[in-house]
């Protein structure tokens, strides 16, 4: 016969089966849990997960929304491992400029070569990133390039002559003679030009070859300073040719307050200072005393006595002597 107590002790041992059945219950439920770290944006999220769950389900269960280009690491499908860390990498808008072209897009970090090709330009060896140097793309930046290309022409240049200047002992000094013209030769030169974003920056000679030599002018210089003229010897620090025309009396003096007379000259004073004195050819010994509104640079007007001689004189290139 089962008594009282023996009733209370099965129970007391089914109660104490049951609750080993529960321990065992719920440390066979922790031990099939497994630890698992979550970085989303640089937060860590501890947490603890189903041996079967995937990164999918973690991320379901946290409640984390992915955008549509965010990455996962591990990839979604990927069952959890104990104490893995599982990294959201969120994708940034950020805009790309090349050649002047825009284009905006949206991408995880990435270094700034890889956003130029996300972007859909590829990058010339010579192309000129403005952006600072940075490992990582971050949002909301602007990456300009400069596009740079180059291209090589030909160009046809002259090249100058050189004078060779010999002294004449037969010409007077201030004159010279041309005993060889001179003639220009011709390079043709190799030009590289550089473009940015199309727009020429610089130029460079990079090769020049002569197609045609120029030619050595060759001036004699007269170095005499003394001449015979009418009999007369007549000594000078220059002569030069100008071209030379009459007039005759108006009934007004001289700038220089004289009445005109034969053998008084208007001048340009900038080239003949007033009061000094020439030998002109044909006309003979002259002062300059006189300046006029169009007698400018290599010309003089020589005093005639009457409008007639003016008349026959007209107007010609005369030598004049300087004379000491």
């Amino acid at each position: 016969m089962i008594t009282l107590q023996d009733k209370i002790g099965i129970k007391l041992k089914y109660v104490c089966m049951a609750g080993i059945a529960l321990l065992l219950t719920i440390s066979l439920f922790y031990a099939l849990l497994k630890p698992v770290t979550l970085v989303v944006d640089g937060d860590r999220i501890e947490t603890r997960v189903l041996c079967t769950n995937t990164v999918d389900q973690v991320l379901k269960k946290q409640e984390i929304i992915l955008g549509p280009y965010d990455k996962v690491e591990p990839s979604l499908d990927s069952i959890v491992k104990r104490d893995e860390s599982i990294e959201i990498i969120r994708a940034h808008k950020l805009t790309v400029i090349y050649a002047g072209q825009e284009k905006e897009i949206i991408t995880t970090p990435v270094s700034i070569n890889e956003a130029i090709a996300l972007a859909g330009f590829k990058l010339g060896s010579e192309d000129i990133i403005k952006t600072l140097a940075v490992e990582e793309t971050v949002a909301d930046q602007v990456i300009e390039v400069i596009q740079v290309t180059e291209k090589q022409v030909q160009e046809e240049e002259k090249i100058p002559y050189e004078t060779e200047r010999i002294a004449d002992d037969t010409l007077e000094k201030g004159l010279n003679r041309t005993l060889k013209n001179g003639q220009a030769g011709v390079a043709v030169n190799t030009v590289k030009i550089t473009y940015h974003n199309g727009e020429e920056v610089n130029r460079k000679i990079v090769d020049s070859e002569t197609k045609v030599a120029p030619i050595k002018a060759v001036i004699a210089l007269g170095t005499i300073t003394s001449v015979s003229r009418g009999g007369l010897n007549l000594n000078f620090n220059r002569a030069a040719y100008m071209t030379a025309s009459a007039y005759t009396y108006t009934g007004s003096n001289t700038c220089t307050g004289r009445p005109p007379a034969v053998g008084l000259v208007a001048v340009d004073p900038s080239v003949i200072p007033l009061g000094s004195r020439i030998y002109v050819e044909g006309y003979g010994y002259a002062t300059a005393a006189d300046t006029g509104g169009a007698i400018k640079g290599n010309r003089i007007d020589l005093f005639m006595e009457n409008k007639s001689q003016c008349l026959s004189w007209g107007k010609r290139t005369v030598k004049v002597y300087f004379l000491n």
